[in-house]
């Protein structure tokens, strides 16, 4: 027994510290640290839910203390008393606003205070006194919202109904009269002089349609990405050359973009050769064999004594590792007679289907 006796003596004395220094930390995390501290009194109007001995007390957002005591008001129903514990230097004054904030993703109630300009009466523990609903949370404030607005709605029921069945005769009016509206509309127009603008007039490019069975198929995967083009050509406006203004333009456009419009309808053609080997729009990186780069250099309306339709592409055909396999410039003009949209979006029609026809051959036989 006298050889086993220290060594009870040590393991007792090293769970001791261990305890000791435990209950330090505990003690000093709870407290917030050393120094003196005082005691408050507060007083909330209303339930505190989740709220615990041992929570954190803020001041404007700063932990200061720790809640010490909570209990129910004998005196009110729906009071709870609650006693503070925070560093003597905190600036607690009679009117310091008091309330209950939740914090992190599990909304763990703390006493926030804030503010307050008047001086305590010295040597008496004041009551702090919560603003009114400082303890309801999110939850409860949205649920008494909610009620609230049911009951607006309960109270005035007849009065919405009344308004809802309005608002249903005036549109049955409205649909019932629409010709008679337009007319005022339209004379409102004639005597203020003001007017709609026109509607825009989209014309559109032709691919070049199947001549047949196709002569010689389309080797290996092609894709024709959209072609590039500075950016004036960039645009569904007509363009001309030089540039100037016609007045029978202003509301006409082309359906898109012209490098996109391009691209479409040389896809559109392709398929017309040959749907079985019909090229991609765009390829990732190693998904074709081929592609058919297009930069569009011109595509203009030369406005001479006989207006032309001019377009110029530049095509390269570009294998998959980068190297280019053939290369060539296509051009085509067709000559009209007015410059107007319908005219020239014919001349444009035939001489993007010409281009259209040599690049498909051109393609075919550069392939290899």
């Amino acid at each position: 027994m006298e050889t086993r006796a220290p060594f009870v003596v040590v393991g007792a004395f090293v769970i001791a510290a261990i305890a000791a220094v435990f209950g330090f930390v505990y003690w000093l995390h709870n407290t917030g640290g050393l120094g003196p501290r005082a005691d408050y009194h507060i007083q909330f109007e209303g339930s505190v839910p989740g709220l615990l001995v041992g929570a954190a007390v803020l001041f404007n957002g700063i932990r200061v203390g720790e809640v010490t005591e909570l209990g129910l008001a004998p005196d009110t129903p729906r009071g709870v008393k609650v006693t503070v514990s925070v560093a003597s230097t905190t600036p607690v004054r009679a009117d310091t606003k008091v309330g209950l904030e939740f914090q992190g993703l599990t909304g763990v109630p703390v006493i926030a205070l804030e503010g307050g300009t008047m001086v305590a009466n010295a040597g008496k523990v004041p009551t702090l006194v919560a603003e009114p609903g400082a303890g309801q949370g999110m939850t409860r404030a949205a649920r008494d919202a909610l009620r609230r607005v049911d009951s607006v709605l309960a109270e005035n029921s007849e009065p919405l109904k009344d308004t809802i069945a309005n608002f249903k005769v005036f549109s049955e009016g409205l649909a019932r009269n629409t010709a008679k509206l337009d007319g005022i509309v339209g004379g409102l127009e004639r005597m203020t002089g003001v007017t709609a603008p026109p509607p825009k007039i989209t014309y559109d490019l032709h691919a070049l349609q199947s001549q047949g069975p196709a002569a010689k198929i389309i080797h290996g995967r092609l894709a024709i990405p959209a072609p590039t083009a500075v950016t004036m050509l960039e645009t569904q406006r007509f363009l001309f050359s030089p540039p100037q203004e016609f007045p029978d333009f202003a509301q006409a456009m082309w359906a898109d973009d012209l490098p996109k419009l391009v691209q479409a309808r040389l896809i559109d053609s392709f398929e017309n050769y040959d749907i079985m080997h019909a090229p991609l729009r765009m390829a990732e990186p190693g998904q074709s064999d081929f592609q058919l780069l297009i930069d569009v250099r011109y595509f203009r309306v030369a406005a001479a004594a006989k207006p032309v339709a001019e377009i110029g592409l530049s095509a390269r055909i570009v294998d998959k590792d980068g190297n280019v396999a053939a290369a060539r410039l296509f051009e085509e003009n067709e000559t009209f007679d007015q410059v107007r949209p319908p005219e020239a979006a014919a001349a444009f029609n035939a001489a993007f289907g010409r281009i259209a026809k040599d690049m498909i051959a051109w393609t075919v036989q550069a392939l290899p």
